[in-house]
């Protein structure tokens, strides 16, 4: 019998992302408390750029982005911040939405497949993605448990499953 796989990746539906910082940008627009303070959210090429007139109002911002992340179903794993940045007159916040599976991270994974998982599992890094290999299915599904179970700083998907 054939082994069985699946892949471990880690990716962001950008059109999710696009649809929770729109929405951030309208519920921005429309509160009370940021009505007149040139408060704003915005793509700037890959990164997102949060401008304010005060720190607190930023992080406000940044607190309702992350919000309209979760109800659209993107973990906040995927979510690099920075603090609020003084730059003139206003504080700028400038996140990133991780993709992919740094090779540490990748290495990480790896190593606690091979140390906990059981024995017939074999993980194989491939650029920024992992494939499990085994010929026992039940195998693979405690791999994935294991996986969901451990605290990990990345947001984790299993696609592919053969």
């Amino acid at each position: 019998m054939a082994d069985s796989s699946f892949d471990i990746v880690s990716k962001i539906d950008r059109q999710e992302a696009d649809n929770a910082l729109n929405q951030a940008r309208k519920e921005v627009e429309q509160r009370y408390d940021f009505k007149g303070t040139d408060a704003s959210i915005e793509w700037s090429g890959d990164a997102i750029l949060i401008k304010a007139n005060s720190e607190e109002r930023a992080k406000a911002i940044l607190d309702v982005f992350q919000s309209k992340l979760i109800k659209r179903g993107i973990s906040l794993k995927s979510l690099d911040s920075g603090d609020p940045q003084a730059s003139g007159k206003e504080y700028r916040i400038t996140s990133t939405l991780k993709e992919g599976i740094s090779s540490e991270d990748a290495k990480k994974i790896s190593k606690m497949i091979r140390d906990e998982a059981p024995k017939s599992v074999k993980s194989q890094i491939q650029g920024d993605e992992l494939r499990v290999q085994s010929k026992s299915r039940d195998d693979l599904q405690e791999v994935q448990r294991l996986l969901k179970a451990a605290d990990l700083d990345v947001d984790l998907q299993f696609v592919n499953y053969r």
